[in-house]
Formats: C-alpha cells, structure tokens, sequence
C-alpha cells in the first residue's frame, strides 16, 4: 500500500453576526480537512489548526514528499516531512499542516488493521469524557454582560460540568462578565477564563487576583505565547492555575514552557502541534514535569474525533481519590458544518461524550457537506 493522492478541502461559510476573542475576530468560519489516498483505495483524514488558506499551500508543498510512500510507517513519514521544511521553520504552519496529514495517515494505519487510532497508540483507558463547554465570546451587537451570562446558563441546563469565557477586553468590562457568569451557573459548575494573549502582565496579574474569589478553575494565554518569563511571573504573583499550549509547536516548542514550569497546564492541540505522533511524545513529557494535560480543541468532527481518539489513551493520574481525568473542550459557538462533515455527528449527552470505536477516527464523512461549505474563492 502506497500513498497515491493528498486532496485539500477548504471549508467555509460566512456568519451572521461576528464574534470575537482578544486577538482574533470571527466574521466567518474556515477549517481545512486533509485527505490523503492510498493506490488501494483507503482513505484518511485529518485537520489542521489555523488559517486554512496558509495551511492549505503547505500541505500541497508536503504532498511532492509523502506521494509514494508507505503510509503505514507513521513515523518515519513525521521525520521526512519535518526535516524537508525545517530550515523555513520548526513551529508555526509548517507543524500545523504536518499536523494534518499525520492524522490521516493514522486514520488510514487504523482502517488497515482494523482497528481505533486508540487501539494502536496503546489502549484505552476511557471509552467516555466528560466535555466543557467553550463559548462566552464577544458578538457584534449586543450587551456582553448579559450575553455571556446567558449562554453560561444554557450550558449548565445541557448539563456541562464546566464552561470557559473568554476575556482580555479590560479589566473592568472582564471582571463584570466574570461575576455575572458565576452567578449565572452557580457555585458547583467548573469555570475557565482565556485572555487569549490580551493582557500584559501587570494586568494579568491583577486580573488573576480580582477574580481568584469567583473560584476558577485556570488562567488561559493570559498573555502572548512568545514571553514565557511573563508566563513564570504571572504564575508566581496570581493564584490562579496558569494554561497555555495550543500556539505552541511539537515537543520543541513545548520543552521550555514545561521545563521552566511556565504553565500548570499545558494544552497542546493535536491538530496543530504535530498529529498523533508528536502528541504522545508531548504528553510524555509534561508527565514527565508532572505537569496536567488538557488538549485545546478547535475544529470540525474530525478534530474532535482525533482528539478523544488521543484521550482515550491518556494515562489517568496516579492520585488514589478522584483521580485527574481528561476533559473535551467542546466549542459552542456558531459552525454549520462543524458536526455536518460527518455521517455520525459527534454530540455530547448531558455533557459527556463517547469516544468513536470504529476504525481509524471512528467517523465516515459526508462528502455532500464538503461540497455544499467547500470554499469559492481561490
């Protein structure tokens, strides 16, 4: 079995009303699925964190490299891409669109012999997690405050566990959300915030001590991924749990951070730092530090299917009482074709979702959907 074709597949559909983060606003939705072919006839799938057009132009610059090659060995196909675009970078797109063919051809690895990508990373420990919800934006038009709450408290009727808001709008206008979210759930329900690398550091820190009253569960990319000093400081001078990972690329990008103990949490994205087969070794070494894992996802079904695929087998913590169990993190926000690129949509009942058992990924997507939110532009 060769590699016969890759195929890109630009997904797109404009939104009705905007919304947006501290770094990036959302006026439409764009995710980019890889297809890779095999001279048989097997199919995989895969994703790729980030901007789709960018990443797209990588993957195709990749595809002169894996056409040809056994698809099979996982490994050896990781090294050859990244050693081909290395000297034009070891972070950023070039991972983010490895990413993305190393979870088709595991896909593909699964569907050969038959069985899960979790089979064949080791076993699994779970066949359910339990999701969070993410949402919370900032939409064009209306009144945050009241906005945010509400939806907070649509999560906790759909029976989420926990929620994650995003902030870094100021400190004022963040710490109104933050309280009116709180009240909107109540004390139990687990809550999250996200800078999404909109503050300094003097105003993450002051930030982290106003709010640590309304019990979060951790501070997210309070500020840019670049100043991990930042990060230490804001760990040692705040009390709440520091997180961040998802901008940060392979075991490289994340030696440091784990290393210097910059975050309690890291949040690799499976579909951004290097696929299935840069993830084990991630995760291998934030347990290593003894530092949480909790994957940052952000995509279609197929994102989400290769995610849980990975904490299917994540090592449970070695606490004896209650022991440290990995949660989803479930987008909420607006995206028609997130669950329509699959046959089986991928939903959560009560806030826990099941992990695919079927071969591969566990999903057969609908080719009807991809040509209906296949991008027009070029």
């Amino acid at each position: 079995m060769k590699i016969d074709a890759v195929r890109t597949h630009l997904l797109e559909h404009r939104l009705e009303t905007a919304f947006e983060s501290a770094s990036m606003r959302f006026d439409r939705r764009q995710h980019l699925l890889v297809e890779v072919i095999c001279d048989d006839g097997t199919v995989g799938w895969g994703e790729c964190l980030g901007p789709a057009r960018a990443n797209r132009a990588v993957v195709e610059t990749y595809a002169s490299w894996l056409v040809g090659m056994d698809p099979l060995e996982t490994e050896k196909i990781w090294a050859v891409l990244y050693n081909a675009l290395r000297d034009q970078g070891q972070r950023g797109l070039t991972v983010t669109a490895l990413s993305g063919i190393d979870v088709a051809v595991w896909d593909i690895k699964g569907k050969h012999f038959g069985v899960p990508v979790s089979t064949l990373l080791g076993g699994r420990f779970r066949d359910s997690v339990r999701a969070y919800a993410t949402g919370a934006f900032k939409r064009d038009g209306v009144d945050r405050v009241t906005d945010n709450a509400d939806e907070a408290a649509r999560h906790a009727d759909a029976g989420f566990h926990a929620m994650k808001i995003k902030i870094g709008f100021g400190h004022d206008e963040d710490m109104a959300v933050i309280r009116a979210v709180r009240e909107a759930i109540g004390p139990d329900m687990r809550l999250m915030i996200d800078g999404n690398h909109g503050y300094d550091t003097v105003e993450a820190i002051r930030l982290g001590r106003a709010a640590v009253e309304f019990d979060i569960d951790w501070f997210e990319e309070p500020v840019t991924p670049e100043h991990l000093a930042a990060y230490r400081e804001i760990r040692a001078k705040q009390p709440i749990p520091v997180a961040g990972g998802e901008t940060w690329h392979s075991r490289w990008g994340m030696r440091e951070p784990v290393e210097t103990r910059a975050v309690d949490i890291l949040q690799p994205d499976l579909c951004g730092c290097g696929g299935f087969t840069e993830m084990k070794r991630i995760a291998d070494l934030a347990a290593l530090h003894n530092i949480r894992v909790v994957p940052h996802v952000w995509g279609t079904a197929v994102q989400i299917a290769a995610s849980l695929q990975f904490m299917a087998v994540m090592v449970p913590s070695p606490v004896r009482v209650n022991p440290v169990e990995p949660i989803l993190e479930f987008d909420r926000t607006d995206n028609p074709f997130r669950q329509a690129v699959v046959t089986q949509s991928i939903e959560h009942e009560g806030g826990v979702v099941t992990i695919p058992n079927g071969p591969g990924l566990g999903i057969e997507i609908n080719r009807d959907a991809l040509r209906d939110f296949v991008s027009k532009e070029v």
